[in-house]
């Protein structure tokens, strides 16, 4: 999911999950809040498209048997990050070691260790899906980060994270099909006109 309908930064560390908790307590059900480089940001509810879309994206994962005693595909949970004392993001989909639930850190944010892929559907900021978490993602290690970029129509994939970055960033067009890296537990390969709605 994108970012930042509304962005609030507090020098305060020890208070900003506060802040984001009680902000998250006000807003109507279905939005977000994530807190990446010490920023709180705030997403609205996601359209009909890309709740279509995640689901579409979904359904290789589970095909492949992901959900099993060894692994499990998730939506929507608390990834803890090492950027900020107080930083989490929530993907909107993961792919995670099964026994996530032994690794909470702290507000229902869990061990970014356990976190094999995270995958972000873009929706109106598009733009901290490729830039803030990337680099958010990266310096958390997670393997393989994967945007389908519905603004632009393409799929990135990015791996080999060092730092807050990945060595290896590809861009996919509609047409092309995307085998995922084998570390993530199964063979995964996405038709990208097939997740962006378009016809090959």
């Amino acid at each position: 999911m994108s970012a930042a309908a509304t962005e609030h930064h507090r020098d305060d560390p020890a208070t900003l999950l506060q802040q984001a908790e009680r902000m998250w307590q006000q807003l109507p059900e279905g939005y977000r809040v994530e807190i990446i480089g010490s920023q709180i940001t705030v997403t609205p509810p996601p359209d009909s498209r890309h709740g279509i879309t995640l689901t579409d994206v979904m359904l290789p994962f589970l095909a492949a048997g992901l959900h099993s005693d060894q692994s499990k595909v998730v939506q929507g949970v608390g990834l803890w990050l090492p950027t900020g004392p107080s930083d989490f993001a929530i993907p909107d989909l993961a792919v995670v070691d099964a026994d996530i639930e032994d690794h909470c850190v702290e507000a229902n944010c869990y061990d970014p260790a356990v976190f094999r892929l995270v995958l972000e559907v873009s929706s109106s900021n598009y733009a901290t899906d490729l830039r803030a978490k990337v680099s958010a993602y990266a310096a958390a290690h997670v393997p393989v980060y994967v945007i389908v970029d519905r603004r632009h129509e393409r799929l990135h994939l990015l791996t080999s994270p060092q730092q807050e970055e990945y060595a290896s960033h590809r861009v996919h067009a509609p047409g092309e099909s995307v085998t995922l890296p084998a570390s993530i537990g199964a063979e995964v390969t996405l038709d990208v006109a097939s997740l962006l709605s378009l016809k090959s």
